[in-house]
């Protein structure tokens, strides 16, 4: 027969609240447990980074940049007047002397020109040989009445005396040596009359001479410049060195001033160095610099800094101390370094990707095993090409990524393989 079992429902009923409560206060703390737990880290390919460690000593500050081998004697041949180019007698790259005709032209109106200036300085060599013989005749008839003059005082004086004498002896009377005396007195007067018209005769031919001349020697003038454009025709180099270039063509006419050739001496080059404007700030007179020709550096320093900015960068001169590799040529494409200082005792690491002076940038500092990076800040110095000072954030050893790490930016810790 059944026997009835004493009701257990109440029991069941607390026993299941308990396993309730049991399990939500767990899943509760697992869900705290796991809101601690830090998100796991990236993992980065260590062979795919850039490292470097901070150093302390010395750091050569230095600034980089693209250029040019340039002349520094160049040498352009303008047109001396318009004119029609005839002919390109040699092209660039010939090796030229200062007699060397580079091009011919022509001007059919500067060889008229050229005979009406030769004949007008043949009127007036004649005009001044006329003028001449003029004021030299006029000048020989001033001195003959002169000399008429003088001599008919002379005798004047003489038969003075003469009747002086006789007077005195009582031979001669009074009347007759006041008369001489006289006639004396008058010749003294027109012998001083003619020297001074004689003088005054010899400065009006000087003037007139000097002024006849004065259009012989612009008559001359004009033909030596008319001839001069003349023979500007046939453009010579003017220099020994290297024809550059020829910025025309046969058939084409050109007007006055215009540049037709440039030459320049291969021996004698330098080096324009594009600086960017930024770094160009500490830029000066002097300062040593290196050129890679990529056929051998070359030595050489600061002479001369462009005081404008072109396209964001800055030209810089840079003369050479010494000579340069049989390769070097103008034009040529070169690689140049400019020293600015040299700090003696610095803490300094490599350059980071996007690392600039004076600037707190963050970076990855490698843990002590190197299984792992952290983010840290650091501000950066001085800068230069390939290093630059740190000024905190980083101590002595510490090991940092410098390679672009932009693709975790949202991270603050990278595991390393």
């Amino acid at each position: 027969m059944d026997i009835q079992r004493p009701s257990n429902a109440r029991a069941k009923k607390i026993k299941r609240i308990l396993y309730v409560t049991g399990a939500v206060i767990a899943i509760a703390g697992i869900t705290l447990g796991l809101s601690r737990l830090k998100p796991a880290a990236p993992t980065v390919d260590a062979s795919t980074v850039w490292p470097d460690t901070v150093k302390r000593g010395p750091m050569v500050r230095e600034v980089r940049g693209l250029g040019t081998l340039v002349p520094e004697d160049i040498h352009w041949i303008p047109a001396q007047t318009a004119a029609r180019v005839d002919k390109i007698v040699i092209r660039p790259g010939h090796l030229v002397q200062p007699d060397t005709v580079i091009l011919e032209m022509s001007n059919p109106e500067l060889q008229r020109d050229v005979l009406d200036a030769e004949y007008q300085l043949k009127a007036a060599e004649s005009d001044y040989a006329n003028v001449k013989v003029q004021i030299d005749s006029e000048l020989m008839n001033q001195k003959a009445n002169e000399a008429a003059v003088r001599s008919e005082y002379e005798q004047a004086k003489l038969q003075h005396d003469v009747d002086e004498k006789l007077f005195k002896e009582g031979i001669q009377s009074d009347h007759t040596r006041n008369l001489s005396k006289v006639r004396e007195d008058q010749l003294a007067i027109r012998a001083r009359l003619e020297a001074e018209r004689t003088a005054i005769a010899a400065d009006s031919a000087k003037a007139r001479l000097q002024a006849q001349q004065s259009r012989v020697d612009q008559a001359k003038a004009t033909y030596q410049l008319r001839l001069s454009q003349s023979q500007s025709l046939r453009v010579r180099a003017g220099i020994t060195g290297v024809l550059q270039l020829v910025p025309v063509e046969e058939g084409q006419n050109v007007a006055v001033g215009t540049n037709v050739a440039r030459v320049a001496d291969p021996k004698k080059l330098k080096a324009e160095v594009k600086i960017a404007e930024t770094q160009a700030k500490d830029i000066t007179i002097g300062q040593k610099a290196t050129i890679d020709t990529r056929n051998g550096v070359v030595t050489g320093h600061v002479s001369r800094q462009d005081p404008s900015v072109v396209n964001g960068t800055v030209t810089v001169d840079v003369t050479f101390d010494e000579p340069l590799p049989p390769s070097a040529r103008a034009d040529l494409s070169v690689d140049g370094t400019i020293e600015l200082e040299n700090l003696k005792d610095v803490l300094y690491v490599g350059r980071p990707v996007h690392g600039q002076a004076d600037s707190t940038i963050s970076l990855f500092k490698y843990s002590p095993d190197g299984s792992e990076a952290t983010r840290v800040n650091v501000k950066l110095g001085r800068s230069s090409v390939t290093t630059i000072e740190v000024l905190s954030g980083l101590q002595v050893g510490d090991k940092v990524i410098l390679s672009d790490m932009s693709q975790w930016d949202n991270v603050d810790r990278i595991r390393l393989r």
